[in-house]
Formats: structure tokens, sequence, C-alpha cells
């Protein structure tokens, strides 16, 4: 959500700035805006809509030149999208961009209007600003420290003074912010990629600390000026992996490389065939001693928790409960120091989730944290963290993220099954060399493509659909259903296939698409029960399933069959069709993929 980028150095910052926020467009936005240092004085260009819209408007306008500045991608919360409230905000003397909520942002504007400001925005960033320019008295550290006294809620800021015309100054809380160390000078930004392309060195900033830049040198105090040392990170991504490689969308190559990101992932846990988490932190002997799990996440992340719950409760006899992130904390939940709360987060960074993280602390449970992005807040804040390998997915609609969370669910199942004695190593060591197979297997059904791409042809002109399935292929309907309308824009809904007649199946009118998962033997007569009554009242059924699955015109318009696995694993090989169905039907569509309307990557407020 949002994106910040700050570049002071030797070269121009103006292209550097587009640059890097282009690099963030991954994390949703609505309006776009750089503050440059120019000739000593603040100068502005911002503008509803894209980087585009920015870049045609600064022709316009007339082009911005200095070698500092800072630069903002904003996803509205405060205020609808206009180039008023765009960041940066600010005056001729200050200027800031921001990610986060200021929740007392009311209260200190009526102050700041009592003290004779006014102001032209809805944003509560035009706030801090304000309160910046009012507490300042020459001197930034001093002035910032008063100003996050103040301030409650969330926030990562970039700041530029006129008075220090070769520096910028930065500081977050519970939104994330790097700094970026290179040849040519230093940046701010909100994550890796946009400062691949200059260095691969960065430094992480925790809570309230300030950063000062200038070209050649970064340095970080505490709200007391007390100097802090910063560890040097080093980012194992490359720059290719965050461009599109010759693909059409990002969300196409990432679905193509999940099989990479799997065998990645799994490698380093699985030790002479049998599932091995100790790398993480974890224990067998720490899994012998939970009661009961909880698995909170959100979105996309939320729904590898499901797939979790039914395989960890299946296999190991353990109690797991997922709950939605944002509910978590508000529904008072039971939790004990004999209880362990798994938080799955793609970008570590999500609000809710890191709420939840710690209300899970406060109660003595063991927090573990499953995230791709190494340290962020959730992964810095766990007892134990397993991270996935996924690398950089770009497109917000997660593809290749739920891909490896899946696999982490599967390990964790395997290993705490065969702690609790609930399964023989010989069946663990078959678990495993299973989910060692999903990786070939995958590769094998992306040439279903032009399968899917067929069926996303008969749901392009749809106004509404269904995602019917039992089980394992209930929970991963619930993935699929998500995907297709968050880029497609079709509304559409999963369903439990046996609670059709309870209500839902009122729904089905003629030639009204109907995508029903069935790729659980034990489950499959009953589901093909389902299938036939939404297809006899006119639905038109594609049907993803097992090889050797009847092709019966009687209870399938078009069928989708895939490798046959143990019922456990093909929740693994299914998602590949789900993804495609959606990224094609939106293609088809027009829409924009890879940045839907209203979305954002990482939603770091609540």
């Amino acid at each position: 959500m949002c994106g910040i980028v700050g570049f002071v150095g030797n070269e121009d910052c103006v292209d550097m700035l587009i640059d890097g926020l282009s690099k963030l467009e991954y994390r949703g936005y609505d309006s776009a805006g750089i503050a440059v240092m120019d000739n000593k004085q603040i100068e502005v260009r911002k503008s509803k809509g894209r980087l585009a819209d920015l870049t045609a408007k600064m022709e316009k306008e007339g082009r911005l030149k200095g070698t500092c500045g800072i630069g903002h991608t904003r996803w509205a919360t405060h205020g609808e999208p206009s180039d008023i409230n765009s960041h940066p905000h600010g005056n001729k003397r200050i200027s800031i961009v921001h990610n986060g909520i200021i929740e007392n942002y009311r209260d200190l504007k009526a102050f700041l209007i009592d003290q004779g400001y006014s102001f032209v925005s809805e944003t509560d960033t035009e706030v801090v600003a304000k309160l910046l320019d009012y507490y300042y008295d020459g001197n930034p550290v001093d002035t910032i420290a008063k100003v996050i006294g103040e301030i409650r809620g969330s926030y990562a800021l970039g700041i530029l003074f006129r008075d220090f015309p070769d520096k910028i100054y930065a500081i977050r809380k519970d939104s994330p912010l790097i700094i970026g160390i290179a040849k040519n000078g230093n940046f701010i930004a909100s994550d890796v990629p946009a400062i691949l392309k200059y260095t691969k060195e960065y430094y992480l900033l925790e809570a309230n600390e300030i950063a000062t830049l200038t070209k050649d040198s970064v340095s970080v105090c505490d709200i007391h000026k007390n100097p802090i040392e910063k560890e040097l990170n080093v980012a194992d991504w490359d720059l290719d992996a965050a461009e599109k490689g010759g693909y059409e969308h990002f969300m196409l190559k990432e679905i193509n490389e999940q099989p990479t990101a799997i065998k990645t992932t799994i490698a380093p846990r699985i030790s002479e065939g049998m599932p091995y988490l100790e790398e993480s932190g974890m224990t067998k002997e720490m899994l012998k001693g939970y009661n009961r799990i909880y698995i909170v996440a959100c979105g996309t992340a939320m729904h590898a928790g499901l797939i979790g719950k039914y395989v960890i409760e299946k296999l190991a006899k353990v109690e797991v409960t997922v709950d939605i992130a944002s509910e978590f904390r508000y529904r008072n939940p039971i939790i004990t120091d004999k209880d362990l709360v798994i938080l799955i987060s793609q970008s570590g960074e999500t609000a809710d989730t890191l709420a939840a993280l710690h209300l899970a602390k406060e109660n003595g449970a063991t927090t573990m944290s499953v995230v791709n992005v190494k340290g962020s807040s959730i992964a810095r804040g766990s007892d134990i963290v397993v991270y996935t390998h996924a690398g950089p997915e770009i497109s917000v609609a997660s593809t290749k993220a739920y891909a490896v969370q899946l696999s982490i669910m599967y390990l964790l199942a395997f290993e705490l099954a065969y702690a609790k004695e609930a399964i023989s190593e010989e069946e663990c060591r078959r678990l495993t060399k299973e989910l060692q197979e999903i990786p070939d297997k995958i590769q094998d059904i992306l040439v279903l493509k032009e399968r899917c791409q067929f069926i996303a042809s008969r749901l392009v002109n749809a106004e509404s659909l269904l995602y019917i399935g039992r089980g394992l292929d209930y929970a991963l309907s619930m993935e699929g259903s998500l995907k297709l309308k968050e880029i497609s824009y079709i509304h559409s809904e999963s369903y439990a296939a046996g609670e059709l007649k309870h209500g839902t199946i009122s729904l089905i009118t003629e030639d009204m698409p109907v995508i029903a998962i069935a790729t659980q033997e034990n489950l499959f007569e009953k589901t093909l029960s389902n299938i036939k009554e939404v297809k006899s009242r006119g639905a038109k059924v594609t049907v993803i399933c097992r090889e050797g699955t009847k092709d019966d015109k009687t209870f399938a318009n078009h069928l989708v069959t895939l490798p046959n696995m143990d019922d456990l694993m093909m929740p693994m090989l299914a998602l590949v069709p789900m993804q495609y169905i959606a990224y094609y039907t939106a293609v088809l569509k027009g829409c924009d993929v890879d940045k839907p309307r209203n979305l954002a990557k990482s939603v770091t407020v609540e």
C-alpha cells in the first residue's frame, strides 16, 4: 500500500525517483508525486492517476532538476484520489511523503487550525507536514522527535527541509522503510525492488529510528539523538527477478515460476527424506508440546492457512483454528502459553497480521511466521521464522507466494504429525517424497494454459459465477474465486458444494458459469451429485478433476484434468488451472492484470 522512494546523491534524481516508483506500482496506487530540491528550493509535481500522468504533467509544467528528492505513489485512504490529496505535502520549507494512517489527525488538525494554519487537502498526511512546520526550530532531528511524540498510528515518512538542501530525513513505525546504500548516493524506499537497479545493500529502519541521508553518508539515531549502529543487509533478489522477463504480465511470469519457487522453499527444509524445520528454530520437542494451533492471515495467505488446517488436523490430530487477522484480536481469542500462533504474510508487513502477532505474544503463545521478505516486521517480531523463497512477487494477485505458503503448511503438518506419533516414519517419508514431486508435476500442468484460455473465453461476459467444492477442494475454491474476482472484476463466490441446497442453488440460472473442483477421491461421488444439481438447472460447468475422470457431458461442459496424487496433495496441482482461468479471463476483458483497481499488494494499514 503506497510507495516511497527518495534519493540524495551525485546524479539528477528525477528519473531515479520515477523509475523507483515504477518498481513499486505493484503495491497499488491512484496518484503519484515528487518533491525535488531545485536551486535550494523545494519544487513539487503531483498528479492523480498513474506515473504516466505525472510524467505528462511534468512535461507540461516544466521538468524538475536536482540531486535530492522524494517521491510517492498514493493509495487513497483519507480523501479521494486527486491532485490536491496526492503526496508530497507541505509548504515552501518542508515537504513530506507518508505511508500509513495517523489515527489522531483530527485532534491535531483542530489544534493547528487554532494556531492559524489552513488546510487544502483531506489527508492525514498534511496534518503531519503542518505539525513539522509548527515545531520546526532549525534542527530537523529535534523537530521530528517532537512530532512523533504527538502523532498516533502507523507511518513511514520521507522528509525534506529547505534549509538542508542536500539531506533527506526518514522515520518509520509499523509501515516499512529501508535505506539503500549505493555508490552514487543513498536511497529511502518502501521495498527492495525500488532500489535493485542501483544497489542490493540496505539498512532496515526500526520503529522510531530517525535516519539522516546525505550523498556520502547515512546516520541513524533514536528520538533522544543517541547514535545507532545498523547491520548492513544484502538483498538476495536480482534485478531480473523484478522484471517481466519477456512475459506479457508479471502474473503470468509468476505462475510459471511456481515450480522453482516451491523447490527452492522446500529443499532446505527436507533432510534425508524427512521434513526438517529446525533450521527455522522449530524443534520436534516444541511441536510435541502445543495443545492448539491458531493460523492467522489475510486474503490469499488465509486461504493457505485453511489448507494447512485440513492437512494438520487430518494427519496430526491437533486442533487448528484459522482466523482472518482483522477479526482475530477483536474476538478476544483464548490464547495460552501452550498454543502455537502461525502468522502467514507474503510481505511480512500486513498491519492486521502484525497486530495479531503482538496479541499472541502478549498472551504468551509461541509465534511462528511464514513470510517472504527477510527482515520484515512480522519476521522480526516472531519467535520462529520460516522464510519462503518465492523471490519478488510483483503482481497484486498472489500466485507463487500462495504456492510456497502451502508447501510450508504441508511440511509443518508432516513434521508435527510425526512428532506427535500420529503417523509413522514410513508414512512421513512417503508424504515428503510426494511433496518433492510437486514442482515437476506443476511444470507438466503449465501446458494446460490453452485449455484454460478457452474456458476463460466462456467466462468473459458472465456477470456472476460460482466456485464449489468439498473438503480441501472447498478451501481451494475460495482462492480460485478470489483470484477471479480481484483481477477480472466478475462477481464470484465460493461455496461448500454440500450447502448448495441451503439457499445458494436459488442463484443458478440458465448459462451461469460454475467451476467445480473435484480432486478428492473420497468425496468425488458426493461432489458429482452437486455438480449435476447445478447443471440440471442450466449452469455451464467446468470441472477441475483427476486424470481418468470420465468425460461425461451429463455433468461437465468442460474438464481440466490433473495428474493423480495423494488426496492431500491435490490442492498444490489444482491451484494452477484456477490461476490460469483468472488470468486469461482478465486479459480477455482488457483488465489491468498486475494492478487491479482499488487493490494494494501490501496492506500496511488496518
